[in-house]
């Protein structure tokens, strides 16, 4: 049919149709297709159900659990409200009381707390679904990548803490993403990283413009010796998935005026990642991680400071109290 494979993601097809490109997505037997061509999307769809028995869904309304609306504005809504209501009604929890946060400010579970549980299998099911439910809600990244980590002997602490994510969402059912139009393309991301234990806690976000596209929270397979050490370290994650990106962009035929842009709270990352003078402090790290440092010595990147209190990756790396939590909240 014409279409190109993309390299940086399996699920992603296009094809340039003279000054329009019409973009394939494919998942097993579930396919989005769009273009800004009506006509062009029609013919595609028309050539795909002469090999395959297929049914025209029409708008995209609901896609793999994600709940997709369209506002008078023309922005785009995406939530798993559903999705929710499912999982909270299979964890018992209709009637619970709403929290304000996911996650106990300053709070560092252990594996020894609490009592084993006696069917560890209940908590293992609901973690799982909690891990599918942060492609539209990374508020809750960080409080379920600490759940996730007591999945081989999880205790009544730790179910209460799942818990607590649950009475979270009981509050906040109806929250997404929203996606608007944009003038210019800009890439633009927020790094952090805390090292509050041994090995510390990564995270990122990164935007298209004022849309929310890539965040991760993350405990690194290495230790970090330095919270300036971990920030490095995020910021080189950050840097690789930038980089994804822009593969990306490259295949929806979008090209960027300007470098992208990573805001980090650490003036010593900063320095790490702009210069060689302090080299022989992190000698011993593995070389993957000097990317960052050839990506902005190339000028294909810039790195710059934020104040702490407007870093919007903080809420990937750390319990917040609630009013920054919300504050956050409304920035991603």
């Amino acid at each position: 049919m014409g279409f190109t494979a993309s390299l940086s993601d399996t699920s992603l097809f296009t094809k340039k149709d003279d000054n329009d490109i019409v973009i394939l997505l494919l998942y097993v037997n579930d396919i989005i297709l769009t273009c800004s061509n009506t006509s062009k999307i029609n013919a595609a769809i028309q050539e795909l159900s002469e090999v395959f028995d297929l049914k025209d869904l029409g708008r995209l309304t609901f896609f793999l659990g994600l709940q997709i609306h369209y506002r008078d504005n023309e922005d785009i809504f995406v939530n798993q409200t559903k999705y929710i209501k499912d999982l909270i009604h299979k964890a018992g929890l209709k009637s619970c009381k709403p929290t304000t946060t996911p996650y106990k400010p300053h709070n560092s579970m252990l594996v020894t707390e609490g009592k084993p549980l006696v069917d560890p299998s209940i908590y293992r099911s609901i973690v799982g679904s909690l891990q599918y439910l942060t492609f539209t809600r990374p508020d809750i990244a960080f409080a379920v990548n600490s759940v996730c980590q007591f999945m081989t002997s999880p205790t009544d602490d730790h179910l209460t803490a799942v818990k607590r994510i649950l009475r979270y969402l009981q509050g906040t059912i109806e929250a997404g993403i929203c996606y608007s139009a944009i003038a210019a393309v800009s890439l633009n991301a927020f790094s952090d990283a805390d090292l509050n234990t041994t090995r510390s806690v990564t995270g990122y976000v990164v935007f298209v413009g004022n849309n929310l596209i890539s965040w991760q929270s993350k405990k690194p397979n290495s230790v970090s010796r330095s919270s300036i050490e971990a920030e490095y370290k995020a910021l080189a994650h950050t840097a690789v998935d930038i980089t994804w990106v822009r593969y990306n962009l490259k295949d929806l035929n979008v090209f960027l005026p300007h470098p992208p842009v990573i805001s980090c709270d650490n003036m010593s990352g900063i320095s790490l990642s702009a210069n060689l003078v302090f080299h022989s402090r992190i000698k011993h790290l593995d070389t993957y991680y000097h990317f960052v440092r050839e990506k902005v010595q190339q000028s294909d990147l810039e790195v710059v400071y934020i104040p702490t209190n407007d870093q919007t990756a903080n809420i990937l790396t750390k319990g917040l109290h609630s009013p920054t939590f919300v504050k956050h909240c409304y920035n991603l």
